[in-house]
């Protein structure tokens, strides 16, 4: 496994292909954002936000999505994978941020994956990118990333691939490498046909070293 020098020297690299990597959720308020992502398990940013105008049209804010008709939630984000589930856990989560939270969304992780439909990932992403609380949030692409790398062991759990790269990364650039990683693993090392030839990380890489020798 990579040390954690040799982790930040990949890290160092892919922030050079991704100098400027940001979350690709489009959103106008920490309200939006925690919608969007929760919108976005297995489902791509691009189709969140294709949908999301259409819902944040009508539902701007806490309240008002916390009395919307679930039929109409469907309806306006029913391009969305799991839709029908999406819609009642975005309701029920603007009626608690209501109810619990003045229609604020909470700042700490804890309460945020209290509200229906947040898990760690999602907690982490809202904690991270709106309140700037360290946090790495393991997508599938940050769990590929790591394991191809070798920063991790291959058996690892997603729990498991996190506490590993909060070891072996200095928790205030957390935020960012995570960022880093979606893209580094959307765009280049990806799941399908990724660019090892030529990549900046191919010394570093035992799998991409792995999957050349096979051509």
């Amino acid at each position: 496994m990579l040390s954690k020098k040799r982790t930040m020297e990949a890290i160092d690299l892919m922030k050079e292909l991704y100098p400027n990597a940001k979350g690709e959720l489009n959103h106008d308020t920490p309200f939006q954002y925690l919608i969007a992502v929760i919108l976005s398990a297995q489902a791509t940013d691009v189709s969140v936000n294709k949908a999301t105008p259409f819902l944040f049209e009508a539902y701007p804010t806490a309240s008002d999505l916390a009395k919307a008709p679930l039929e109409d939630v469907m309806m306006r984000i029913k391009t969305i994978g799991l839709y029908k589930t999406k819609a009642k856990n975005i309701i029920k989560t603007s009626q608690m941020l209501v109810d619990k939270f003045d229609g604020e969304v909470p700042r700490t992780k804890k309460e945020l994956m209290s509200l229906p439909g947040v898990g760690r990932k999602t907690a982490n992403v809202v904690a991270g990118d709106m309140f700037n609380v360290p946090s790495i949030a393991v997508d599938t692409h940050v769990e590929r990333v790591s394991k191809r790398l070798r920063i991790c062991k291959q058996s690892a759990t997603v729990d498991e691939v996190e506490e590993t790269l909060m070891k072996k990364i200095p928790e205030e650039r957390w935020v960012d490498t995570h960022h880093t990683m979606i893209l580094f693993g959307r765009y280049h090392c990806t799941a399908r046909k990724p660019k090892c030839e030529g990549c900046l990380l191919l010394d570093l890489c035992a799998e991409g070293q792995k999957n050349l020798n096979k051509k």
